[in-house]
């Protein structure tokens, strides 16, 4: 089993950070900078940066403040929102960015995928997905932040996502979001199934079994997450320690014991 990757999202609002349930992202939780530079100490393997509003105001991305975030980043950062040509996917990774996240602009232009991961190499494209469980038990997916059906299924639109060239599959629950009662299991279980490229989970993390019960049953290569770090006191290094002891291989494993002996270390003094 490869290392799993434990990777906080910041979703972008404005000038500040925003998380809220189901995607209605209202709260304020601070700004980005500190942000970044606090996940910088605390041993994440990459982070996630979405501009939850760029698409619906049909802007390009913010090249400015992503190369000013960038460079205090010091881990692999993927940056989402407001993606809708090559120009744009190339100035993001010229200001900093290491991956892009398209979502909204691959159900009309799926050919971006391809031209992109041709162009600049699928190892730096994540195509994003919102999806939502419907009232017969399907689920559907939705692009714009989550507020326009887009008439597809989500295994079936990650595997035609992968036949285009994304290197990445990152699956959100849209109504699990911010809930913190754990993954969607199921719609995690479908996306990995039906792909052969890594698939990031996303949606509802509130503890570590969360996360551990996705990585068992669903088999991501990533756990992705937001509230559980803003309005709690679990950490993404907890969380590394949480899941080595339960024997799931994960990133910077050597430096998550210094840690505990270092604290050990301390506590004896």
């Amino acid at each position: 089993m490869l290392k799993v990757r434990v990777i906080p999202t910041l979703l972008w609002k404005n000038v500040g950070l925003v998380k809220g349930i189901s995607f209605d992202s209202w709260r304020r939780v601070g700004t980005i900078m500190p942000a970044i530079k606090v996940y910088n100490t605390r041993d994440v393997d990459e982070l996630i940066v979405v501009d939850i509003t760029a698409t619906n105001e049909n802007r390009e991305p913010d090249y400015d403040s992503v190369e000013e975030f960038s460079a205090e980043c010091f881990v692999p950062l993927t940056v989402g929102g407001g993606i809708r040509a090559l120009e744009h996917i190339r100035n993001l990774l010229c200001v900093g960015a290491d991956k892009v996240s398209i979502n909204s602009a691959a159900y009309t232009n799926p050919e971006l995928v391809s031209q992109a991961a041709n162009r600049f190499g699928s190892q730096c494209i994540v195509a994003s997905i919102d999806a939502q469980r419907m009232p017969d038990g399907s689920y559907e997916c939705f692009s714009h932040s989550g507020t326009c059906p887009a008439g597809r299924e989500p295994s079936a639109w990650a595997r035609e996502l992968e036949r285009h060239g994304a290197g990445e599959i990152l699956i959100t629950s849209i109504e699990r979001d911010g809930t913190m009662q754990g993954y969607d299991i199921e719609l995690i279980q479908r996306v990995t199934e039906s792909v052969t490229i890594p698939v990031i989970a996303s949606g509802g993390a509130g503890n570590y079994q969360h996360m551990f019960d996705a990585i068992t049953k669903a088999k991501p290569s990533a756990v992705a997450a937001a509230s559980i770090f803003h309005f709690t006191e679990q950490t993404p290094l907890g969380a590394k320690r949480f899941l080595g002891e339960r024997n799931i291989p994960v990133r910077n494993i050597n430096s998550v014991q210094s840690y505990m002996d270092v604290g050990a270390m301390l506590s004896e003094r």
